[in-house]
């Protein structure tokens, strides 16, 4: 970088701006800030607190002083600063508090922000925010330093400032891949070191996801360091100081270096000729159900893949083996997708509102998606941040456990930090949760939400709860399964024993996983029902109208007092409005079928009848269920909706003219010569028929017809006993043909019975 140093310097002689590219470890972070204190005392943002440290005492040992003289650091948990401190690293969370209480960042010449290419949501934000007070301090300076971010789009933002690249001293990386494993991740870097160790002659350094994922591989790793006598290093950003020094400071033997994606471009490790790459790292991500950050294992991008490489080629040729498939690295995405374009957004709100800046008005680099910035604005209605925009943004926590420590004190701080880190130190009850339980990084940010905390409490914890996740509450049914206010449903695990009986809760947090089909939730707290009526009485509706008893089949009045979609109160008693009545028990009864309420029998054949009328003529076919909700008019029940006459309402769908032409095309009877009056049948799919003694159509010359004289009825002619002897439509033809013969022997099995020998006689019948 020294060669490009004189250029910076030049360039912001003359523009306010300026963009820095450069490849990792090319010394941008320590080179380029010292060179500006010509202008001014300087402020360098670095997106990860161990990036920071490292490199203010880089910087103070290379102008000779120990740290907190002219260079220092600040970052959670830690500052080294001193009187005449002029150089101070940071990172951007802390430039954003430090805004927060100095808007015009008094006594500041230039602010570098560097790593831009990682494009954390609190680096835009103070890009965009140094950006906006550039306009009231044209004097101060913004240098943005980036190793793969495209320089002309900055250049362009920035008012079209000048763009300086640096191509570092990079050295050629031979870059192999590795087949799909399903072996578990720390003994394929175990076999890759096996692989690797004897060839080089310099430090191997190895990327993985996180702390978890390197504790595995520092087990599994530490008889091979010692084989090929390698000194084995953890390094991440929870380490204490010590060991984070140990694993990136110069030392006498070969180094086995673990690490997060922190030596990926935010610090360099001098001596590495060899890199075992995952392919993972832990991305930020929000919780849809909390909506608090959580790191995810991720797939890295191929920018990230081809800076984690480059440190093999710091020094002097090196080696790079990716422990994944090319295919795999060809299907990667080229870059991250900035975190302003998928992050949940409340906090940044929250911070800009306690700065007084609209989030529509202020110069972004890329504007944050408006969809979230609506479901973020509606969270902080929920929350009442607004009010206290101030207070909430002060704290080092999301929107929600902001609320919770405001309102919960110092006793809401165990709970707050390990729903802040993901961390469950007590079982699925938070209340139960304990200093004790959380990690020595998680207890840091305890101790310090325990200071910021107001005291007294306003409010018991379990309530504190209740108002930073209102939208999260839960009523018990049956034993394990919970209705969310919001809809759906969640399950507890068998192991939240100390939450038995309780029947109102807050699902807080939920697993990926499911039982039963459910989310499983793994973080939650018992609330008593009067809570919602004290603390939230404008998110109760009240409700009533009708509910059907379905033990009792009736309908019956119903009022309700409810949370989103649970009810808390219910009364069933009062009038019943008629009207709602009428049409619940109408669909209820149709639900259940109209064969519960009359013969299904005669029905049929009433309907049958219409359809074949209206075959014949412009008729309509009555419609079942109007005649039910025309049935259920003043009826509350199913017990009086038998005694209703369904098919006298069926028919009565029809008007007086309409029945007079089903009478005539359809006739129901017909009377027979005989004087019988005998029932015409009619069926789906099938002619319609009428049965009757043989004796009855005595007389009866043709088949009688309907459909206005289109379709012959079948008759079934039957024996005294009522059995057919024959099933015809041609009648005539029958007495031709057939009765002959069937008399004589009808009148051997009948002779009580008269057989005439000319059944077409009007006197065949006495004779």
């Amino acid at each position: 970088m020294d060669d490009v140093i004189p250029s910076i310097v030049q360039s912001l002689r003359r523009s306010p701006n300026v963009v820095i590219e450069a490849p990792p470890g090319a010394g941008k972070t320590t080179r380029v800030p010292p060179a500006l204190l010509e202008f001014g005392p300087v402020l360098v943002l670095e997106p990860r607190r161990l990036a920071a440290r490292m490199a203010a005492r880089r910087v103070a040992e290379e102008m000779g002083e120990p740290l907190g003289e002219t260079v220092g650091y600040q970052v959670r948990f830690e500052t080294v600063v001193g009187p005449r401190t002029r150089l101070r690293f940071l990172t951007e969370g802390v430039l954003t508090r430090r805004l927060l209480a100095d808007p015009d960042l008094r006594g500041v010449s230039t602010v570098v922000l560097d790593e831009f290419h990682e494009r954390h949501l609190d680096g835009d934000l103070a890009l965009a925010l140094l950006f906006r007070l550039q306009r009231r301090r044209p004097e101060m300076r913004i240098v943005v330093m980036s190793a793969t971010l495209d320089g002309e789009a900055l250049s362009r933002y920035l008012n079209h400032c000048p763009v300086i690249r640096s191509e570092g001293r990079l050295h050629p990386v031979e870059v192999s891949y590795r087949p799909q494993s399903a072996a578990p991740l720390e003994e394929q870097v175990r076999d890759a070191v096996i692989e690797t160790a004897p060839e080089s002659d310099g430090h191997i350094l190895v990327f993985l996801p996180g702390a978890a994922e390197i504790r595995r591989a520092l087990d599994c790793c530490e008889g091979v360091a010692r084989r090929f006598g390698l000194a084995l290093y953890p390094l991440h950003g929870d380490l204490p100081a010590e060991e984070q020094d140990r694993a990136v400071l110069p030392c006498a033997g070969r180094k086995l270096i673990l690490s997060t994606n922190v030596a990926e471009s935010s610090l360099t490790i001098e001596g590495v000729s060899a890199v075992i790459d995952s392919g993972l790292a832990r991305v930020a991500r929000d919780s849809p159900w909390t909506g608090i950050a959580s790191l995810d294992i991720a797939r890295i991008s191929k920018a990230s893949a081809a800076q984690r490489a480059g440190r093999a080629g710091r020094t002097g040729p090196g080696r790079a083996i990716r422990l994944y498939p090319r295919e795999d690295f060809v299907r990667r995405p080229d870059a991250e997708a900035p975190e302003i374009a998928r992050r949940e957004l409340s906090g940044l709100l929250l911070t800009l509102a306690a700065m007084g800046q609209d989030v529509d008005r202020l110069p972004w680099l890329e504007a944050p998606p408006e969809p979230a910035v609506r479901a973020a604005r509606g969270l902080l209605d929920l929350l009442r941040a607004w009010p206290r925009a101030a207070d909430l943004a002060a704290l080092p926590v999301s929107p929600r456990l902001g609320v919770l420590l405001l309102e919960g004190g110092a006793g809401a701080a165990p709970v707050a930090a390990g729903l802040s880190l993901g961390e469950n130190s007590g079982g699925v009850d938070v209340l139960e949760w304990t200093v004790a339980g959380l990690s020595p990084h998680a207890r840091r940010l305890c101790d310090q939400l325990r200071r910021l905390a107001p005291d007294p409490a306003p409010l018991p914890v379990e309530q504190a709860l209740l108002r930073a996740f209102p939208d999260r509450v839960a009523r018990r049914r049956g034993d394990r399964e919970l209705l969310l206010a919001g809809g759906g449903s969640a399950f507890l695990p068998a192991a939240a024993s100390s939450l038995a009986g309780r029947p109102w809760l807050l699902a807080i947090d939920v697993e990926g996983r499911r039982e039963r089909g459910l989310p499983l939730v793994r973080a939650a707290s018992a609330i008593e029902p009067e809570w919602l009526l004290d603390h939230f009485p404008d998110r109760l509706t009240e409700r009533s109208g009708v509910e059907w008893n379905r033990s009792a089949e009736r309908v019956e009045a119903v009022s309700a007092l409810l949370y989103g979609s649970l009810t808390i109160e219910e009364s069933r008693s009062g009038a019943v409005d008629p009207t709602a009545a009428a049409a619940l028990l109408a669909t209820k009864a149709i639900e259940s079928g109209v064969e519960r309420f009359t013969d299904p029998a005669s029905l049929t054949a009433l309907l049958a009848r219409c359809s074949f009328a209206a075959s014949y003529a412009d008729l309509p076919v009555p419609s079942v269920e109007d005649a039910l909700r025309s049935a259920c008019a003043g009826l509350r029940s199913f017990a009086e909706l038998r005694q209703i006459d369904i098919p006298g309402l069926v028919l009565a769908q029809l008007s007086p003219v309409q029945r007079c032409l089903l009478d005539e095309i359809a006739p129901e009877r017909l009377r027979l010569p005989g004087g019988r009056l005998a029932r015409i049948h009619y069926e789906p799919g099938k002619p319609p028929w009428l049965a009757s003694r043989l004796q009855d159509f005595f007389g009866m010359r043709e088949s009688p017809r309907v459909g206005r004289g289109q379709v012959p009825v079948v008759l079934h002619l039957l024996a005294p006993n009522q059995r057919p002897v024959q099933t015809t439509t041609d009648l005539a033809g029958f007495w031709e043909r057939l009765y002959p013969r069937l008399r004589r022997e009808l009148g051997r099995r009948y002779p009580r019975h008269r057989w005439p020998e000319d059944p077409l006689r009007p006197e065949a019948e006495t004779s």
